[in-house]
């Protein structure tokens, strides 16, 4: 059997600068700069800043994804790079230096879809998971449900309506006075709280539903906040942490399980960011366990933008043989119909 090639792989779509050599499941290096404390003054990713500190980090990244696998520049068979969906000028940075990279060394592109990745963190070892399962994707700027039966081809089945999980996780830290990034403070202040305390509203109810709302639960929040009083808030800020969290955490925990049982599928896989969550990964456990259904998670390392994610998608997605790749560039949007292949 031919050897898997030898992948190095790059992702900026948004504030992580990401570096990986992989060779097929198996992740030889993974290489994360945060911009956290870049953004955090600002509650949130300013998109000139994110983009000036990839092109100021992503050669010393790649650099040190070499190293880490002991590998040189020229063992490398294939260069992939996140192309959508994210921030445009992040993207850029990523796009111009995979392109560069190979087309100095003739080596083919391949050009992935960031929410493909998510999905293919679960492939890599050691889960090693193979289709059919039901993903759910959830992170800052996206939350959808996918029926994988190929890996090559996720097929939609649900998405948001309006915010994305994790965008109401920070709006809702951010009313509630926790700063950003606002989800790992969210969590720490839900565990002291009491989670029935404020009932919130679940948008799109549904016994079937497969498609999410966080706009309304975000809004009731803010109501409270507002009704409450500063007082009445710093007297009930843990409880109303808790409280929204589930009713975030909740809907996606269901109709995650209830997708792959309504798909006859045995399987589930969280991916994204809000899949570090532990309360969320609590949900899919329990309500997988009472239906049957095998949950699975990928390390919290791996839920967050990474750039082994996006050497997992490349070997599922079709490369661009040199030097037709130089016309090709990055772009912002999510695929019309889904993944991007």
């Amino acid at each position: 059997m031919t050897p898997a090639p030898l992948i190095l792989a790059i992702e900026t779509s948004c504030d992580e600068t990401a570096a990986a050599v992989v060779r097929g499941r198996q992740i030889l290096s993974n290489v994360v700069a945060s911009q956290a404390e870049i953004h955090t003054p600002y509650g949130g990713v300013v998109p000139e800043g994110a983009a000036r500190h990839h092109r100021g980090t992503v050669d010393a990244d790649v650099d040190q994804a070499l190293a880490d696998a002991g590998a040189g520049l020229d063992d490398i068979e294939r260069i992939a790079v996140t192309r959508r969906p994210g921030l445009i000028g992040a993207l850029l940075v990523g796009v111009a230096t995979a392109k560069a990279l190979a087309y100095a060394r003739r080596l083919p592109l391949i050009m992935v879809d960031h929410l493909h990745g998510h999905i293919a963190a679960s492939w890599l070892d050691p889960l090693a998971l193979d289709p059919p399962f039901v993903s759910l994707v959830a992170s800052g700027g996206h939350t959808r449900l996918d029926l994988v039966r190929e890996m090559a081809r996720p097929e939609l089945l649900g998405q948001t309506r309006d915010d994305a999980a994790g965008e109401a996780v920070d709006k809702g830290a951010r009313l509630l006075g926790l700063g950003y990034p606002g989800g790992p403070a969210l969590e720490r202040l839900a565990a002291d709280g009491d989670r029935s305390a404020f009932d919130f509203p679940v948008g799109l109810a549904g016994a079937h539903q497969r498609d999410f709302s966080f706009a309304g639960v975000k809004t009731a929040l803010l109501y409270r906040i507002r009704d409450l009083g500063d007082t009445g808030v710093d007297g009930a800020r843990a409880d109303l942490a808790a409280s929204y969290q589930d009713a975030i955490m909740r809907p996606l925990a269901h109709r995650l399980v209830q997708a792959a049982l309504d798909s006859g599928v045995g399987t589930v896989a969280v991916g994204g960011g809000v899949a570090a969550n532990g309360r969320l990964r609590e949900l899919v456990t329990e309500r997988a366990e009472s239906e049957g259904v095998t949950a699975v998670f990928p390390a919290r390392s791996l839920c967050t933008d990474n750039a082994a994610m996006i050497g997992a998608a490349a070997s599922f997605t079709p490369s661009i043989p040199w030097p037709e790749y130089l016309t090709e560039d990055a772009i912002a949007t999510v695929a019309p119909g889904g993944i991007a292949a």
